[in-house]
């Protein structure tokens, strides 16, 4: 009987566990769908612009519209669940998403393309931050790890988009876009299976209250600015990655006179070294220090940065993914140690910092694309590599120590 129950308990804790880790890859498969949706729309300026005749400033808009809404949206969404959590959220918004695709599919204006835009925004907004709440809760205190498998799903689902576009958008045209809402739906279909668990394992009246606002060993005003020393390392690192994000392909168009074709496979290598970079990175947090990889992340990416404006096309592949890897390991990492400095406000701080980055992302879109019209397109190369400069910073955040990893244990904490 002695021998018997430990055993009893070890099975349990595998299932338990088990049962964990399959919520954050059913996230991560989620963002994979959420993002590859979502990636279509800076995938088709090349077509959108011959189409209805945009310019580079529209096109920005375009992305303006989509991130700055959900850039507004999602601390609002994070904090309202912070307070009352809705399990079944997450399938909600995957329904506004859809309903976007389909506007977009027959959209026949550009005053068409900015609300079907709008409503890809909200869906993204509503998923992101209460996605990346659950997925916390469901980490077992493997924080990074799991932060990190659910942004690489996105991250996979950004790379996935273009090659999509390029194989199946780009030859039968916009219309075709209403054969991705096939894909929102079965996200619903995941997101209502996550919400089943959410409801049965954190019901309303647990997981309240019980964290600390800060962390314990920080003053609030250190808590304070080391938010906002993040805060602007999104602000470089969106930035950056907008400029390849929105323009890359017609960078390497004008630059090198490549094809829409062989652009957009440039584009797909940059964005799975991203996925790679925001695989890797928060394992790695979890076991040398979230600061540790952030200043080795975006300080690390700058000879990269500044030589990419000067090198032909075969080294601007290699150090557009160089950049991607490199960059893309801090993604997970300010997230985590954002988090770990307020740990009691996880759909706020996750909605903040996502919404920042959606947000970023779209004003820098607009931004440049404004300054490639009044420029050209390697201006906004050549001032860009210097944003990642901005990283510095990270020297002036404190040391939060090295993480201590759990023993594997039945329950997962909610923070």
């Amino acid at each position: 009987m002695s021998t018997s129950l430990p055993a009893q308990r070890g099975d349990n804790r595998h299932i338990a566990e088990g049962a964990t880790f399959s919520i954050i890859l059913a996230l991560s498969f989620s963002h994979f769908l959420n993002d590859t949706m979502q990636s279509l729309v800076p995938a088709l300026y090349p077509m959108l612009k011959d189409s209805y005749g945009l310019s580079f400033a529209q096109i920005g808009l375009i992305t303006l519209t989509m991130q700055v809404t959900s850039s507004f949206l999602q601390p609002m969404v994070g904090l309202f669940a912070d307070h009352r959590p809705q399990p079944y959220s997450l399938a909600v918004g995957m329904g506004v998403t859809f309903i976007g695709l389909l506007l977009l599919a027959s959209a026949d204006s550009f005053l068409v393309l900015l609300p079907a835009a709008a409503l890809v925004g909200t869906g993204s907004a509503v998923f992101h931050p209460e996605a990346s709440r659950v997925a916390r809760m469901a980490s077992g205190g493997r924080h990074g790890l799991a932060q990190s498998l659910f942004q690489v799903g996105g991250n996979i689902g950004s790379a996935i988009g273009p090659i999509l576009a390029a194989l199946i958008v780009i030859p039968k045209g916009q219309s075709s876009i209403a054969w991705f809402s096939s894909a929102a739906l079965l996200a619903m279909i995941v997101l209502v299976t996550v919400g089943n668990w959410y409801r049965r394992e954190y019901p309303p009246a647990r997981g309240r209250g019980h964290s600390p606002a800060v962390h314990a060993g920080l003053p609030r005003r250190t808590v304070g600015w080391s938010v906002v020393i993040l805060m602007a390392l999104v602000f470089s690192k969106s930035f950056y990655t907008a400029s390849l994000g929105s323009y890359y392909t017609f960078y390497l168009i004008s630059k090198f006179h490549v094809s829409i074709e062989a652009a957009q496979i440039y584009l797909f290598a940059f964005l799975a070294a991203v996925a790679v970079g925001t695989l890797i990175g928060g394992p790695i947090g979890d076991r040398i220090g979230r600061k540790a990889v952030i200043w080795g992340s975006i300080v690390g990416v700058i000879p990269f940065t500044l030589a990419l404006p000067y090198v032909d096309l075969f080294w601007t592949g290699i150090l557009s993914v160089v950049i991607g890897l490199t960059l893309a390991s801090a993604s997970s990492a300010i997230i985590v140690y954002a988090l770990d400095l307020v740990p009691g406000r996880i759909g706020t701080v996750s909605g903040m910092f996502f919404g920042l980055s959606f947000g970023l992302g779209g004003v820098g879109a607009a931004v440049l694309g404004a300054l490639a019209d009044m420029t050209s397109i390697d201006t906004v190369y050549r001032v860009c590599a210097f944003l990642p400069l901005i990283g510095l910073l990270t020297a002036l955040l404190p040391n939060l120590g090295r993480p201590v990893l759990p023993a594997r244990t039945q329950t997962a904490t909610a923070e």
